[in-house]
């Protein structure tokens, strides 16, 4: 037994031949947050501790579809979301439809720890983060011009995707838009184990480009987008509908429970068999100190590190070690 870190950015239809500069900022990232939550673990922190902090600064990082990055809505607003689990106690919190907030997933922990609630969205999460004191901005903040364009270019194709895509063509352009939208990068997490088997899942995005006002993806639903109890925490990406319908989060976790599935063995079956291809990717540790990164998309920005000296990088099939 010893520690376990897992981060993901995005999982989805990454093309092999992504722009550098669209490419490297976030392997940059991917790196970064990777040894913040290692020197993190090593320090004793708490997993929650450890997730939130990943979690933070991967909002803070505009080359990422959560807080400072969040895509917009079809009205050109952002509507954030974020969960946070302890796997202990299966404490959690959620937050959606938040438009000031700098760090949602900050203020899902509040909610967890300072309410008799679970899931607080729209103006009451507005309110109470203002009560509360978090950090917030005027929404302007969150519009940036990359996202600007990206929504003008998705509308003019009369459709919703969930981020990084390379340009549409006036001959891709589809009659009616999808629900699902495009597979692409639409999340940012993060799952820590520490020496001692506690666990902690984390994860916050800005949802689909495109997408109505008001709607809500997977990543605030317990049990969907994050899930931690005393065997395992997980946080899964892709597209928001197919991972609700899938229970993805929960389902790996009850795979260990009452089947007796490794780590490994379970989020390879809830990818492989209970998602459409093209549709998720997770990450996930075990209170063991286990790691697994599944995805059954082109690819998901990923990296893990445990205290057995492992690590890996990577975003498509292939990996950096």
């Amino acid at each position: 037994m010893g520690w376990a870190i897992a981060v993901q950015g995005g999982a989805g239809d990454i093309p092999v031949t992504l722009a550098a500069e669209r490419r490297e900022p976030c392997e940059a990232a991917m790196r970064h947050c990777l040894k913040i939550g290692v020197d993190a673990l090593k320090a004793q922190k708490s997993p929650l501790d450890v997730v939130e902090l990943v979690v933070r600064e991967l909002e803070n990082n505009p080359h990422f579809n959560a807080g400072r990055g969040s895509v917009l809505t079809r009205e050109g607003t952002v509507e954030m979301e974020a969960s946070i689990m302890d796997g202990n106690t299966k404490r959690c919190g959620a937050v959606s439809g938040l438009t000031t907030v700098v760090n949602p997933i900050s203020l899902a922990r509040l909610v967890m720890e300072k309410t008799p609630h679970i899931y607080l969205a729209f103006d009451g999460a507005e309110r109470f983060a203002r009560e509360q004191g978090v950090e917030t901005v005027d929404s302007s903040h969150f519009i940036t011009q990359e996202n600007i364009e990206r929504l003008k270019q998705v509308q003019e194709a009369n459709r919703v995707q969930i981020d990084y895509t390379k340009p549409i063509q006036k001959d891709e352009k589809k009659e009616t838009p999808t629900a699902d939208g495009d597979s692409q990068i639409g999340t940012v997490g993060c799952v820590a184990v520490d020496s001692h088997g506690n666990l902690a899942s984390a994860t916050s995005t800005g949802g689909f480009v495109n997408k109505m006002v008001g709607r809500i993806g997977d990543t605030p639903i317990i049990g969907a987008g994050t899930y931690a109890n005393n065997l395992c925490a997980v946080s899964a990406t892709g597209k928001g509908e197919a991972v609700m319908r899938a229970t993805i989060a929960r389902d790996v976790a009850a795979l260990m429970e009452f089947k007796g599935l490794s780590l490994k063995e379970a989020a390879a079956y809830v990818i492989e068999e209970c998602v459409p291809r093209g549709n998720a990717g997770l990450v996930a540790v075990s209170a063991k100190g286990e790691v697994t990164m599944a995805l059954n998309t082109t690819g998901m920005y990923r990296a893990c590190a445990t205290e057995d000296g492992y690590s890996e990088i990577g975003i498509w099939s292939s990996v950096q070690n």
